[in-house]
Parts: structure tokens; C-alpha cells; sequence
């Protein structure tokens, strides 16, 4: 008997429906002679709806009251669930996030995990009862509600499935796996049956938006076995998994589009010791993200510095650089966000020389600036103007063969 947690995103719970849909594939699963552990996302839209009605009471709502209102689109709609479950003659119990309990830390809207009690569910599973439990949700040690960033119920299930050990996590969603691009920008985009964890965690972090990047980093970190399927059918699937069992020989496995990028730069900055510190720190006590730093050669004892960010921190980072810029005495502070990032992501990358001057090939060919770069073992990152976007997400794409279809591929082309 398999102990399987599976995750359901806000598209597979959209409405009574299809919760009475997903219900009856839960059932079927515990037919087949598994235990069920279920995680459920806000009905679709739901989240929105709540943060809409926030920024019309205020501008930037306090992080605690944010947390404590969106949690409740998952709360509703683990109980909708259960009772759903219920309803077929199943007995099932909701539970929310301080109910495991599961810890976070003190930071709302992007909280991470600290520690998860599931002694409550394992008892709950062995008398026959499918625990539904609320996603993207914990409780701090303060006992304030926080919530771990859009897509974060992923990572409650993935965490659920490491400290259950569970056989299985199965991520439901409303695309099929993950594909080489986003179909929708790139038709010919191949469906992936496997990708290394390393791969999707780079992938996740890019702007894919099929899982969330902390529940990979916990899947690989634990050995959770991850899958992603459809919530509407259908036998396609990805497979995340350890590199070596990944048989595919492509040097770039995905390109992605990231647009939630904005850029900051200050000019003139006095180029001494202490200075990429005493800017960038203000950012890191807040939980700020820096991506890309560029800082260019020092010309009479003053350079520009340049880096990214996500642009939904732009109006707060952009507040405390600016008061950072007036202490060193930086000519100006420049923020841009009509700028995207644009990546390539493969384990080819670091045992293949050539792959950076042949992205970057494709872009001149269609005449795309590269205002900034970074790289790693696994990633090739160009940030250009948000105009070009999916223009650059298809040169590169084809640019690595990802558009040929190939019975040796480690995938099958989107439209057979």
C-alpha cells in the first residue's frame, strides 16, 4: 500500500464542479488500495479577489493582515473538499496550516518553513480518514498566520510528503507537465517525460510558472519523488528526478521568460570598500531578492551599479535605495521595469563550450540588445527590453534544436 500526498492548484478547484471532480479522483486513488493525503490551492481567482479588496482599503496592507486574509481562500476551499469527500462516503477532515502545526519564520507574504508536525495526520490516515489540508499557509512561533508566496502550496505538499514519507507527490495542475517553452509563446515546445531536479529548480526560479522553485529545492533536498500531471486527464506526465537518470543528451533542456523584473541602477556611486553592502543590505533585511549586480569599471573614483529585482518589491526597494543613493552621495537612482529576463537552462551547459555565444547569436540575428548577463553551471540569463520578450524566448528556443521533433528526445512534440 503507497502513501501518495496530491496537490490540487486553484484551476483543478475552480469551482463546486470540478472540487466534485477532483474528489472522485481522490476516491479512485484510495480504491486502488493507497493512501490519500490531499493539498488544496484557493479556487482559482480567489486569491486575487482578496488582495484586490485589500489594496482598495489601503495602498500596501500590513503583511499580517494580508496573510490572514488570503489564507482563507485555501481554508474554504480545504473544506469544500472535505466535505465534498464526505459526500461520496469518505471520510476526510480539513486542517489548516496551525492545525499540523506547520512553522515559518517571522516573514509574511514569502514566510519559509522552519518545522512541520504531522503526527495528527498520520493518525488521521491510519483510521481511514483523507486529510485535506489547507496550502500555502503556516503559523510563526509569535502565532501569526503567514503564507509562503503565490504557488506555495506546492511546497506545502512536497513538504507534507518528505515528513510523511510519503511514496509519492503528485503536483495537479492545469498543463500536462513541463514543456522545453510556454506552448502559448512557443508552439512547437516539446512536453518533457523527465527533468532533473537541479534543472527544474532553475526552471522555477526563471519564471516557469508549473512549480513553485522552493518545493523543488525541498524535493531534491529530501528525495521526494515529484510528479506533475493534469488535473483534466490525460497520460501525460514529467517526471522530476535525480540527474543521472535524466537520459537525455539536449544541452539545453527549457527556455523561459521571466517578466516579473525591474532594474535598478545608481550612478556615480563613490567606488570604495563597503559600498555594494551598504546598498544592497536595506534589501536583504527585508526579504528583498537581488538577482543580477553589474558594476562597471571605476572611472575617477566612481562607478554606476546596476542590479534586479522582482518588480513587485520595485516601489519598496526603490524607497530604501533612493534614501541609501542621498548617504553615499550617488549622482542619481534609475529604476526600470519594462525590462524582462530571457534564459536557458540545461545540464549541458556546464560540460558544453559554445552554448552562451550561441544564444547570444539567435538574439543579434533578431537584433535584441542584451542589457545584462549572468550565468551559471546550469542557466544562461539575458535580460532585454520587455518588447522583445517572446521574440527571444523563440530565436533561442529554436536556436537549440528544441523545435526539431526527434523519437530520441527525452520528450514528445506539443501538437502530435
Amino acid at each position: 500500500m503507497s502513501l501518495i500526498v496530491q496537490k490540487y492548484g486553484g484551476t483543478s478547484v475552480a469551482s463546486l464542479d470540478h472540487i466534485r471532480r477532483v474528489a472522485m479522483g481522490i476516491v479512485n486513488t484510495k480504491r486502488k488500495g493507497n493512501k490519500v493525503a490531499v493539498v488544496v490551492s484557493a479556487m482559482s481567482g480567489e486569491t486575487d479577489r482578496l488582495l484586490n479588496m485589500a489594496s482598495q482599503v489601503m495602498v500596501s496592507p500590513p503583511g499580517r493582515e494580508q496573510d490572514a486574509l488570503v489564507a482563507t481562500g485555501e481554508q474554504s476551499c480545504a473544506a469544500l473538499m472535505a466535505i465534498t469527500l464526505e459526500s461520496l462516503g469518505h471520510r476526510s477532515k480539513s486542517y489548516l496550516g496551525l492545525q499540523l502545526p506547520l512553522i515559518t519564520d517571522e516573514v509574511h507574504t514569502k514566510a519559509r518553513i522552519v518545522d512541520l508536525q504531522t503526527e495528527i495526520l498520520h493518525d488521521a490516515i491510519n483510521e481511514g480518514v483523507i486529510p485535506v489540508i489547507a496550502g500555502f499557509q503556516g503559523v510563526s512561533n509569535n502565532g501569526n498566520i503567514t503564507t509562503l508566496g503565490r504557488g506555495g502550496s506546492d511546497t506545502t505538499a512536497v513538504a507534507l510528503a518528505a515528513s510523511l514519507k510519503a511514496d509519492c507527490c503528485e503536483i495537479y495542475t492545469d498543463v500536462d507537465g513541463v514543456y522545453t517553452a510556454d506552448p502559448n509563446i512557443c508552439p512547437k515546445a516539446r512536453h518533457l517525460k523527465k527533468i532533473s531536479y537541479q534543472e527544474m529548480l532553475e526552471l522555477a526560479g526563471l519564471g516557469t510558472k508549473v512549480l513553485h522553485a522552493r518545493s523543488v529545492e525541498l524535493a531534491q533536498k529530501y528525495q521526494v519523488p515529484l510528479v506533475v500531471k493534469s488535473s483534466f486527464g490525460g497520460e501525460r506526465q514529467t517526471w522530476i528526478v535525480n540527474e543521472e537518470e535524466v537520459m537525455e543528451n539536449s544541452v539545453i533542456k527549457g527556455v523561459t521568460l521571466e517578466r516579473n523584473v525591474s532594474k535598478i541602477s545608481l550612478i556615480r556611486v563613490p567606488d570604495r570598500p563597503g559600498i555594494a553592502y551598504k546598498i544592497l543590505s536595506p534589501l536583504a533585511e527585508t526579504s528583498i531578492n537581488v538577482d543580477m549586480i553589474i558594476q562597471n569599471a571605476s572611472i575617477d573614483g566612481f562607478a554606476d551599479f546596476t542590479f534586479t529585482i522582482p518588480t513587485t518589491d520595485l516601489e519598496k526597494a526603490r524607497v530604501l535605495v533612493n534614501k541609501v543613493a542621498e548617504e553615499v552621495g550617488a549622482l542619481e537612482m534609475l529604476a526600470d521595469n519594462n525590462i524582462v529576463k530571457v534564459s536557458a537552462v540545461g545540464i549541458g551547459i556546464k560540460t558544453n563550450p559554445g552554448v552562451a555565444a550561441r544564444m547570444f547569436k539567435s538574439l543579434s540575428e533578431e537584433n535584441i540588445n542584451i542589457e545584462m548577463i549572468s550565468t551559471s553551471e546550469y542557466r544562461i540569463s539575458c535580460v532585454i527590453e520587455e518588447k522583445y520578450g517572446e521574440l527571444a524566448v523563440r530565436a533561442v528556443h529554436k536556436a537549440f534544436g528544441l523545435d526539431q521533433t526527434d523519437p530520441k528526445h527525452d520528450g514528445d512534440n506539443q501538437n502530435e
